[in-house]
Protein backbone atom coordinates (compact mmCIF):
# COMPACT_ATOMS: atom_id res chain seq x y z
CA UNK A 1 0.00 0.00 0.00
CA UNK A 2 1.05 3.63 -0.26
CA UNK A 3 1.01 6.22 2.47
CA UNK A 4 0.39 9.86 1.55
CA UNK A 5 1.06 12.29 4.38
CA UNK A 6 -0.71 15.62 3.95
CA UNK A 7 0.10 17.77 6.95
CA UNK A 8 -1.81 15.73 9.54
CA UNK A 9 -3.86 13.67 7.08
CA UNK A 10 -2.65 10.22 6.04
CA UNK A 11 -4.09 8.30 3.08
CA UNK A 12 -3.68 4.58 2.48
CA UNK A 13 -4.06 3.95 -1.23
CA UNK A 14 -4.58 0.27 -1.94
CA UNK A 15 -2.46 -0.99 -4.81
CA UNK A 16 -1.97 -4.31 -6.47
CA UNK A 17 -1.39 -6.26 -3.29
CA UNK A 18 -4.59 -6.46 -2.24
CA UNK A 19 -12.67 -1.13 -8.52
CA UNK A 20 -31.85 13.21 -12.78
CA UNK A 21 -32.49 12.07 -9.30
CA UNK A 22 -35.18 13.60 -7.14
CA UNK A 23 -33.60 16.12 -4.80
CA UNK A 24 -35.04 14.74 -1.57
CA UNK A 25 -35.65 11.29 -0.17
CA UNK A 26 -39.20 10.35 0.70
CA UNK A 27 -39.47 8.74 4.13
CA UNK A 28 -42.30 6.52 5.24
CA UNK A 29 -44.70 7.83 7.86
CA UNK A 30 -43.89 6.53 11.37
CA UNK A 31 -47.65 6.01 11.82
CA UNK A 32 -48.02 3.80 8.75
CA UNK A 33 -49.79 0.45 8.77
CA UNK A 34 -47.57 -2.18 7.10
CA UNK A 35 -49.05 -4.60 4.59
CA UNK A 36 -48.72 -7.56 6.96
CA UNK A 37 -50.52 -5.91 9.90
CA UNK A 38 -53.73 -7.68 11.00
CA UNK A 39 -55.64 -8.22 14.20
CA UNK A 40 -53.53 -11.31 14.82
CA UNK A 41 -50.83 -10.28 17.35
CA UNK A 42 -48.66 -13.23 16.29
CA UNK A 43 -48.32 -12.00 12.74
CA UNK A 44 -45.23 -10.01 11.74
CA UNK A 45 -43.06 -9.30 8.69
CA UNK A 46 -41.64 -12.28 6.83
CA UNK A 47 -38.27 -10.58 6.14
CA UNK A 48 -37.53 -8.30 9.07
CA UNK A 49 -33.90 -9.27 9.64
CA UNK A 50 -31.52 -6.26 9.23
CA UNK A 51 -28.48 -6.65 7.00
CA UNK A 52 -25.95 -4.62 4.96
CA UNK A 53 -25.11 -2.45 7.97
CA UNK A 54 -22.68 0.37 7.29
CA UNK A 55 -21.51 3.65 8.78
CA UNK A 56 -20.98 6.99 7.15
CA UNK A 57 -19.48 10.18 8.50
CA UNK A 58 -22.09 12.56 9.86
CA UNK A 59 -20.34 15.77 8.86
CA UNK A 60 -18.39 16.25 12.08
CA UNK A 61 -16.63 13.77 14.40
CA UNK A 62 -19.49 13.76 16.91
CA UNK A 63 -21.94 12.16 14.43
CA UNK A 64 -22.16 8.76 12.76
CA UNK A 65 -24.87 7.83 10.27
CA UNK A 66 -25.94 4.17 10.29
CA UNK A 67 -27.71 2.68 7.27
CA UNK A 68 -29.14 -0.81 6.89
CA UNK A 69 -31.62 -2.83 4.82
CA UNK A 70 -34.60 -5.07 5.47
CA UNK A 71 -36.70 -6.79 2.83
CA UNK A 72 -39.95 -6.12 4.65
CA UNK A 73 -41.43 -3.24 6.59
CA UNK A 74 -40.50 -3.46 10.28
CA UNK A 75 -42.15 -0.09 11.07
CA UNK A 76 -39.45 0.70 13.62
CA UNK A 77 -35.80 1.58 12.83
CA UNK A 78 -33.81 1.32 16.05
CA UNK A 79 -30.16 1.61 17.03
CA UNK A 80 -29.14 0.46 20.49
CA UNK A 81 -25.67 1.67 21.44
CA UNK A 82 -23.38 2.74 24.22
CA UNK A 83 -19.90 2.70 25.76
CA UNK A 84 -19.38 -0.71 27.32
CA UNK A 85 -23.07 -1.59 27.20
CA UNK A 86 -26.07 -0.92 24.96
CA UNK A 87 -27.86 1.45 27.29
CA UNK A 88 -28.77 4.18 24.76
CA UNK A 89 -31.35 4.15 21.97
CA UNK A 90 -31.90 6.27 18.90
CA UNK A 91 -34.70 5.85 16.38
CA UNK A 92 -34.37 6.62 12.70
CA UNK A 93 -36.63 6.39 9.68
CA UNK A 94 -37.05 4.27 6.59
CA UNK A 95 -37.60 4.80 2.90
CA UNK A 96 -38.97 2.35 0.33
CA UNK A 97 -36.69 1.58 -2.61
CA UNK A 98 -38.11 -0.45 -5.49
CA UNK A 99 -35.51 -1.74 -7.96
CA UNK A 100 -36.00 -0.78 -11.59
CA UNK A 101 -35.43 -4.33 -12.87
CA UNK A 102 -38.03 -6.83 -14.01
CA UNK A 103 -38.48 -8.26 -10.52
CA UNK A 104 -39.29 -4.86 -8.97
CA UNK A 105 -37.63 -6.00 -5.74
CA UNK A 106 -38.58 -3.86 -2.75
CA UNK A 107 -36.04 -2.91 -0.08
CA UNK A 108 -36.57 -0.88 3.05
CA UNK A 109 -33.58 1.44 3.63
CA UNK A 110 -33.25 2.40 7.29
CA UNK A 111 -31.21 5.37 8.53
CA UNK A 112 -30.40 6.67 11.97
CA UNK A 113 -27.87 9.16 13.37
CA UNK A 114 -25.88 8.79 16.58
CA UNK A 115 -24.88 12.18 17.97
CA UNK A 116 -22.72 13.47 20.82
CA UNK A 117 -20.05 10.85 20.15
CA UNK A 118 -17.03 11.31 22.39
CA UNK A 119 -13.68 11.27 20.56
CA UNK A 120 -11.51 8.25 21.20
CA UNK A 121 -14.21 6.29 23.04
CA UNK A 122 -15.21 2.83 21.81
CA UNK A 123 -18.92 2.40 21.16
CA UNK A 124 -20.90 -0.78 20.61
CA UNK A 125 -24.14 -0.88 18.65
CA UNK A 126 -26.73 -3.04 16.95
CA UNK A 127 -29.60 -2.16 14.63
CA UNK A 128 -33.04 -3.56 13.97
CA UNK A 129 -36.43 -3.89 15.63
CA UNK A 130 -38.44 -6.38 17.62
CA UNK A 131 -38.58 -8.47 14.43
CA UNK A 132 -34.82 -8.94 14.13
CA UNK A 133 -31.47 -7.59 15.33
CA UNK A 134 -28.06 -7.36 13.71
CA UNK A 135 -24.82 -8.55 15.22
CA UNK A 136 -23.18 -6.19 17.68
CA UNK A 137 -20.65 -3.95 15.94
CA UNK A 138 -18.21 -1.42 17.30
CA UNK A 139 -16.56 1.87 16.30
CA UNK A 140 -14.26 4.41 17.92
CA UNK A 141 -15.21 8.07 18.10
CA UNK A 142 -13.08 9.89 15.54
CA UNK A 143 -10.09 11.83 16.81
CA UNK A 144 -6.63 12.66 15.53
CA UNK A 145 -4.08 9.91 16.06
CA UNK A 146 -1.22 10.20 18.52
CA UNK A 147 1.22 10.96 15.71
CA UNK A 148 -1.25 13.39 14.14
CA UNK A 149 -4.05 13.28 11.62
CA UNK A 150 -6.42 10.64 10.32
CA UNK A 151 -5.80 7.60 8.13
CA UNK A 152 -7.90 6.84 5.06
CA UNK A 153 -8.18 3.78 2.84
CA UNK A 154 -8.71 5.08 -0.69
CA UNK A 155 -9.70 2.96 -3.69
CA UNK A 156 -12.19 2.54 -6.50
CA UNK A 157 -13.52 -0.15 -8.81
CA UNK A 158 -14.17 -3.00 -6.40
CA UNK A 159 -16.79 -5.60 -7.24
CA UNK A 160 -18.16 -8.57 -5.39
CA UNK A 161 -16.40 -11.14 -7.61
CA UNK A 162 -12.68 -11.74 -7.07
CA UNK A 163 -12.43 -8.76 -4.71
CA UNK A 164 -8.89 -9.76 -3.80
CA UNK A 165 -8.35 -6.82 -1.46
CA UNK A 166 -11.56 -7.30 0.52
CA UNK A 167 -10.16 -9.50 3.30
CA UNK A 168 -7.29 -7.08 3.85
CA UNK A 169 -9.68 -4.13 4.05
CA UNK A 170 -11.97 -5.95 6.49
CA UNK A 171 -9.13 -6.90 8.82
CA UNK A 172 -7.48 -3.47 8.79
CA UNK A 173 -10.81 -1.74 9.42
CA UNK A 174 -11.57 -3.97 12.40
CA UNK A 175 -8.03 -3.55 13.73
CA UNK A 176 -8.33 0.23 13.59
CA UNK A 177 -5.56 0.71 11.04
CA UNK A 178 -7.53 3.47 9.34
CA UNK A 179 -10.34 5.82 10.33
CA UNK A 180 -12.36 6.06 7.14
CA UNK A 181 -12.78 4.38 3.74
CA UNK A 182 -13.14 6.42 0.54
CA UNK A 183 -14.55 4.29 -2.32
CA UNK A 184 -14.14 6.44 -5.44
CA UNK A 185 -16.83 4.92 -7.64
CA UNK A 186 -17.75 1.61 -9.30
CA UNK A 187 -19.24 -0.60 -6.63
CA UNK A 188 -20.26 -4.29 -6.90
CA UNK A 189 -20.22 -4.44 -10.73
CA UNK A 190 -23.09 -3.64 -10.60
CA UNK A 191 -25.30 -2.64 -7.70
CA UNK A 192 -28.38 -3.21 -9.89
CA UNK A 193 -27.35 -6.51 -11.54
CA UNK A 194 -29.89 -9.36 -11.26
CA UNK A 195 -32.59 -7.18 -9.70
CA UNK A 196 -30.05 -5.75 -7.28
CA UNK A 197 -28.86 -9.05 -5.82
CA UNK A 198 -25.26 -8.19 -6.81
CA UNK A 199 -25.62 -5.02 -4.78
CA UNK A 200 -26.98 -6.99 -1.83
CA UNK A 201 -24.05 -9.41 -1.96
CA UNK A 202 -21.57 -6.53 -2.19
CA UNK A 203 -23.10 -4.70 0.76
CA UNK A 204 -22.97 -7.88 2.85
CA UNK A 205 -19.33 -8.35 1.85
CA UNK A 206 -18.25 -4.86 2.88
CA UNK A 207 -20.22 -4.96 6.15
CA UNK A 208 -17.24 -6.44 8.11
CA UNK A 209 -15.39 -3.21 7.23
CA UNK A 210 -18.12 -0.63 6.71
CA UNK A 211 -19.88 -1.38 10.00
CA UNK A 212 -16.66 -0.45 11.86
CA UNK A 213 -15.45 2.70 10.04
CA UNK A 214 -17.31 5.25 7.89
CA UNK A 215 -17.65 4.09 4.28
CA UNK A 216 -17.72 7.17 2.06
CA UNK A 217 -18.60 6.76 -1.62
CA UNK A 218 -18.50 8.52 -4.98
CA UNK A 219 -20.68 7.55 -7.93
CA UNK A 220 -19.05 5.80 -10.92
CA UNK A 221 -20.11 4.75 -14.40
CA UNK A 222 -21.16 1.29 -13.21
CA UNK A 223 -23.86 2.90 -11.06
CA UNK A 224 -25.65 4.44 -14.07
CA UNK A 225 -28.67 2.12 -14.43
CA UNK A 226 -32.11 3.40 -13.47
CA UNK A 227 -30.77 6.92 -13.10
CA UNK A 228 -28.22 5.92 -10.44
CA UNK A 229 -31.08 4.88 -8.15
CA UNK A 230 -29.24 2.05 -6.40
CA UNK A 231 -26.37 4.35 -5.50
CA UNK A 232 -28.71 7.12 -4.35
CA UNK A 233 -30.79 4.81 -2.17
CA UNK A 234 -28.24 2.41 -0.69
CA UNK A 235 -25.82 5.00 0.74
CA UNK A 236 -26.12 8.02 3.03
CA UNK A 237 -23.59 10.80 2.64
CA UNK A 238 -23.60 13.86 4.94
CA UNK A 239 -25.92 16.78 4.20
CA UNK A 240 -27.18 15.18 0.99
CA UNK A 241 -30.36 13.41 -0.06
CA UNK A 242 -28.76 11.97 -3.21
CA UNK A 243 -25.05 11.32 -2.45
CA UNK A 244 -24.06 12.54 -5.93
CA UNK A 245 -22.22 15.64 -4.75
CA UNK A 246 -21.44 16.52 -1.16
CA UNK A 247 -18.60 17.68 1.06
CA UNK A 248 -17.34 17.43 4.61
CA UNK A 249 -14.52 18.59 6.86
CA UNK A 250 -12.40 16.31 8.97
CA UNK A 251 -9.32 17.61 10.75
CA UNK A 252 -7.41 20.01 8.48
CA UNK A 253 -8.98 18.73 5.23
CA UNK A 254 -12.11 19.63 3.27
CA UNK A 255 -13.28 16.73 1.09
CA UNK A 256 -15.48 17.19 -1.96
CA UNK A 257 -17.19 14.21 -3.59
CA UNK A 258 -18.77 14.84 -6.98
CA UNK A 259 -20.15 13.06 -10.03
CA UNK A 260 -18.13 12.78 -13.22
CA UNK A 261 -21.00 10.73 -14.66
CA UNK A 262 -23.31 13.70 -15.22
CA UNK A 263 -21.06 14.60 -18.16
CA UNK A 264 -21.59 11.26 -19.91
CA UNK A 265 -25.08 9.99 -19.05
CA UNK A 266 -26.90 12.98 -20.51
CA UNK A 267 -29.84 10.74 -21.46
CA UNK A 268 -30.94 11.50 -17.90
CA UNK A 269 -30.84 15.22 -18.63
CA UNK A 270 -28.47 18.17 -18.66
CA UNK A 271 -29.57 20.25 -15.68
CA UNK A 272 -27.64 18.08 -13.23
CA UNK A 273 -24.34 19.27 -14.77
CA UNK A 274 -25.26 22.90 -14.14
CA UNK A 275 -26.68 22.15 -10.68
CA UNK A 276 -23.50 20.39 -9.60
CA UNK A 277 -21.33 23.13 -11.15
CA UNK A 278 -23.14 25.86 -9.21
CA UNK A 279 -22.91 23.80 -6.03
CA UNK A 280 -19.17 23.23 -6.57
CA UNK A 281 -18.53 26.96 -6.93
CA UNK A 282 -20.41 27.75 -3.71
CA UNK A 283 -18.69 24.95 -1.82
CA UNK A 284 -15.21 25.90 -3.07
CA UNK A 285 -15.80 29.55 -2.22
CA UNK A 286 -16.85 28.60 1.28
CA UNK A 287 -13.87 26.26 1.69
CA UNK A 288 -11.48 28.96 0.40
CA UNK A 289 -12.69 31.40 3.04
CA UNK A 290 -12.10 28.78 5.74
CA UNK A 291 -8.55 27.75 4.81
CA UNK A 292 -7.09 29.28 7.93
CA UNK A 293 -8.99 26.61 9.89
CA UNK A 294 -9.22 23.83 7.28
CA UNK A 295 -6.31 24.40 4.86
CA UNK A 296 -6.41 21.32 2.61
CA UNK A 297 -8.94 20.82 -0.21
CA UNK A 298 -9.24 17.28 -1.59
CA UNK A 299 -11.60 16.26 -4.41
CA UNK A 300 -12.95 12.78 -5.20
CA UNK A 301 -14.35 11.95 -8.64
CA UNK A 302 -14.51 8.68 -10.55
CA UNK A 303 -13.24 9.37 -14.09
CA UNK A 304 -9.83 11.07 -14.05
CA UNK A 305 -8.64 14.06 -16.04
CA UNK A 306 -5.26 12.46 -16.68
CA UNK A 307 -3.95 8.95 -17.17
CA UNK A 308 -1.14 7.28 -19.11
CA UNK A 309 -3.32 4.45 -20.39
CA UNK A 310 -4.14 4.04 -24.05
CA UNK A 311 -7.57 2.43 -23.82
CA UNK A 312 -9.53 5.25 -25.42
CA UNK A 313 -11.07 6.54 -22.19
CA UNK A 314 -11.75 10.24 -21.62
CA UNK A 315 -8.50 10.75 -19.69
CA UNK A 316 -6.48 9.70 -22.75
CA UNK A 317 -7.92 12.58 -24.80
CA UNK A 318 -6.40 16.00 -25.30
CA UNK A 319 -9.88 17.49 -25.04
CA UNK A 320 -10.95 15.47 -22.04
CA UNK A 321 -14.52 16.30 -21.07
CA UNK A 322 -13.79 16.12 -17.36
CA UNK A 323 -10.76 18.36 -17.76
CA UNK A 324 -11.96 20.91 -20.33
CA UNK A 325 -15.74 20.59 -20.24
CA UNK A 326 -18.43 19.75 -22.77
CA UNK A 327 -17.43 19.37 -26.43
CA UNK A 328 -17.13 22.54 -28.54
CA UNK A 329 -18.37 24.91 -25.80
CA UNK A 330 -15.92 23.69 -23.11
CA UNK A 331 -18.62 24.54 -20.57
CA UNK A 332 -18.26 23.19 -17.01
CA UNK A 333 -14.60 22.18 -17.33
CA UNK A 334 -13.30 21.11 -13.94
CA UNK A 335 -9.54 21.59 -14.27
CA UNK A 336 -9.65 25.38 -14.43
CA UNK A 337 -12.23 25.54 -11.65
CA UNK A 338 -10.17 23.38 -9.28
CA UNK A 339 -7.03 25.35 -10.15
CA UNK A 340 -8.76 28.66 -9.49
CA UNK A 341 -9.64 27.61 -5.95
CA UNK A 342 -6.32 25.97 -5.16
CA UNK A 343 -7.36 22.33 -4.82
CA UNK A 344 -4.41 20.43 -3.35
CA UNK A 345 -5.11 16.78 -4.14
CA UNK A 346 -7.45 15.14 -6.66
CA UNK A 347 -8.39 11.48 -6.12
CA UNK A 348 -9.70 9.41 -9.04
CA UNK A 349 -10.35 5.80 -10.07
CA UNK A 350 -12.00 4.24 -13.20
CA UNK A 351 -8.73 3.20 -14.83
CA UNK A 352 -7.82 -0.22 -13.45
CA UNK A 353 -4.33 0.94 -12.60
CA UNK A 354 -2.54 2.92 -9.94
CA UNK A 355 -0.88 6.20 -10.98
CA UNK A 356 0.54 9.02 -8.91
CA UNK A 357 1.26 12.11 -11.00
CA UNK A 358 3.68 14.96 -10.70
CA UNK A 359 1.82 18.23 -10.05
CA UNK A 360 0.06 19.06 -13.32
CA UNK A 361 -2.12 21.75 -14.86
CA UNK A 362 -3.13 22.25 -18.49
CA UNK A 363 -1.02 19.24 -19.49
CA UNK A 364 2.08 20.94 -18.06
CA UNK A 365 3.91 18.55 -15.75
CA UNK A 366 5.92 20.07 -12.92
CA UNK A 367 8.89 17.69 -12.74
CA UNK A 368 11.88 19.76 -13.79
CA UNK A 369 13.06 21.03 -10.43
CA UNK A 370 16.13 19.86 -8.58
CA UNK A 371 14.18 19.92 -5.32
CA UNK A 372 11.10 17.90 -4.34
CA UNK A 373 8.25 18.66 -6.80
CA UNK A 374 5.72 17.77 -4.07
CA UNK A 375 6.87 20.54 -1.74
CA UNK A 376 4.79 23.69 -2.35
CA UNK A 377 3.81 22.57 -5.86
CA UNK A 378 2.34 25.15 -8.27
CA UNK A 379 -0.47 22.79 -9.35
CA UNK A 380 -2.69 20.03 -7.95
CA UNK A 381 -1.47 16.46 -7.52
CA UNK A 382 -3.59 13.73 -9.13
CA UNK A 383 -3.77 10.13 -7.92
CA UNK A 384 -5.64 7.36 -9.78
CA UNK A 385 -6.33 4.31 -7.62
CA UNK A 386 -8.66 2.04 -9.58
CA UNK A 387 -6.85 -1.28 -9.31
CA UNK A 388 -8.36 -2.51 -6.06
CA UNK A 389 -9.41 -5.73 -7.84
CA UNK A 390 -12.54 -6.76 -9.62
CA UNK A 391 -13.37 -9.87 -11.63
CA UNK A 392 -10.18 -10.10 -13.70
CA UNK A 393 -8.46 -13.37 -12.69
CA UNK A 394 -5.27 -12.43 -14.57
CA UNK A 395 -4.28 -9.67 -12.16
CA UNK A 396 -1.20 -10.35 -10.05
CA UNK A 397 -1.19 -9.35 -6.39
CA UNK A 398 1.78 -8.72 -4.16
CA UNK A 399 0.99 -9.27 -0.50
CA UNK A 400 1.96 -6.69 2.12
CA UNK A 401 4.21 -4.61 -0.09
CA UNK A 402 4.50 -0.86 -0.50
CA UNK A 403 4.53 0.04 -4.17
CA UNK A 404 4.61 3.81 -3.80
CA UNK A 405 5.09 6.42 -1.09
CA UNK A 406 5.29 10.20 -1.23
CA UNK A 407 4.75 13.29 0.88
CA UNK A 408 2.75 16.30 -0.28
CA UNK A 409 3.90 19.28 1.77
CA UNK A 410 2.59 22.84 1.66
CA UNK A 411 3.62 25.83 3.73
CA UNK A 412 0.67 27.86 2.44
CA UNK A 413 -2.75 26.96 1.06
CA UNK A 414 -4.27 29.39 -1.43
CA UNK A 415 -5.53 29.71 -5.00
CA UNK A 416 -2.83 29.16 -7.59
CA UNK A 417 -1.67 32.43 -9.17
CA UNK A 418 0.62 33.91 -11.83
CA UNK A 419 3.73 32.99 -9.88
CA UNK A 420 2.61 29.36 -9.91
CA UNK A 421 2.04 29.52 -13.65
CA UNK A 422 5.54 30.96 -14.07
CA UNK A 423 7.00 28.10 -12.05
CA UNK A 424 5.09 25.62 -14.20
CA UNK A 425 6.40 27.24 -17.37
CA UNK A 426 9.95 27.41 -16.08
CA UNK A 427 10.24 23.91 -14.60
CA UNK A 428 7.45 22.03 -16.32
CA UNK A 429 7.04 19.99 -19.47
CA UNK A 430 4.11 20.60 -21.81
CA UNK A 431 2.69 17.34 -23.16
CA UNK A 432 1.75 18.04 -26.81
CA UNK A 433 -1.83 17.48 -27.94
CA UNK A 434 -0.82 14.84 -30.48
CA UNK A 435 1.31 12.78 -28.10
CA UNK A 436 0.60 9.07 -27.97
CA UNK A 437 2.40 6.04 -26.63
CA UNK A 438 4.42 4.24 -29.33
CA UNK A 439 2.32 1.10 -28.79
CA UNK A 440 -0.97 2.97 -29.04
CA UNK A 441 -2.27 2.75 -32.60
CA UNK A 442 -6.00 2.31 -32.03
CA UNK A 443 -7.54 5.50 -30.68
CA UNK A 444 -8.09 9.12 -31.65
CA UNK A 445 -6.54 11.20 -28.90
CA UNK A 446 -7.87 14.57 -29.96
CA UNK A 447 -11.45 14.61 -28.70
CA UNK A 448 -13.62 12.76 -26.27
CA UNK A 449 -17.25 11.95 -26.95
CA UNK A 450 -20.31 12.00 -24.77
Amino acid sequence: MIFVKISTIVFILFLSFIGFIEAERSYLSPNRKPHWKTDDPNRGPFFGQPEQVHLSYGGDPSKQIITWVTFDDTVDSVVEYGIGKLDLTVRGNASLFVDGGAGKTARLIHRAIITNIEPGRRYFYRVGSEYGWSNIFTFVGLQERLNGGYRFAVYGDMGNINARSLGKIQRLAQDGDFDMILHVGDLAYNLDTSDGTYGDVFMRQIEPAAAYVPYMTVVGNHEYNYNFSHYVNRYTMPDSDHNLFYSFDIGPAHFIGFSTEFYFWTNYGWDQIKNQWNWLIKDLEKASKNRENVPWIVTMGHRPMYCSDFDGDDCTKYESIIRLGLPITHAYGLEKLFYKYGVDLELWAHEHTYERFYPVYNRTVYNGTASDPYRNPPAPVHVVTGNIAFWNPKLKFLQDTTEDSFWLIKDEHKPYDRNDLKQLKKHGYQVPFDYRHPDDTHYNHRSSKL
